[in-house]
């Protein structure tokens, strides 16, 4: 499993620097978008079921989102984006690999074996019993395993991103043009 593990870590690695190159955002800010996914698509989920639900459920319910969307003001939203990945470059121009790597190793196993061992019978559940609440519960299981993924990851220094230049650039120029005929009408 640690051969695994160190293999989809280099390769998301690899994918999370070649996006940084491209957007100019840092592994820390997709993560933190995964999250934010995670997070809605929990809540939709509540929602939906707080519809069908009877009064006491509903009660219940109330008060566990409640009381979990405190907790994640508390913890998860606390700091903002930009403070993390401040952290991240100042670690990595001192020279210094993610402490996430060696840390983080066992939950991302665990959630690896959970990711491989559930796909079956996920499936099975959802087309031969119907039972949809199964792919939440899955699609959420793989969103955290590609988030502690993402969080072991070393950035770049920050960088622009090339898209942004790819799209800015023609707009840089026509701009360019209309000056110049603003000033040379008859050019």
């Amino acid at each position: 499993m640690t051969y695994i593990d160190a293999t989809l870590l280099d390769a998301t690695e690899w994918f999370c620097q070649r996006f940084q190159r491209l957007t100019g955002r840092t592994n820390v800010w997709l993560a933190f978008q995964l999250t934010n996914l995670s997070v809605v698509m929990y809540f939709v989920w509540a929602g939906l079921y707080f519809l069908t639900s009877d009064l006491v459920t509903r009660v219940f319910l109330g008060l566990f989102c409640g009381g979990l969307l405190y907790l994640l003001t508390q913890t998860i939203f606390r700091d903002s984006i930009d403070i993390h990945e401040s952290n991240a470059y100042r670690r990595v121009a001192k020279g210094l690999r993610n402490p996430r790597r060696l840390r983080d190793a066992m939950l991302r196993f665990s959630f690896l074996t959970l990711c491989i061992m559930l796909w079956y019978p996920v499936f099975f559940a959802y087309v031969r019993l119907r039972l949809h609440i199964v792919l939440l519960t899955y699609s959420l299981v793989v969103l955290t395993t590609i988030v502690l993924y993402l969080l072991a990851c070393d950035p770049l220094p920050p960088c622009a991103g090339k898209v942004k230049e790819w799209v800015l650039r023609p707009l840089r120029q026509r701009a360019a043009a209309r000056i110049v005929m603003l000033r040379h009408p008859s050019a």
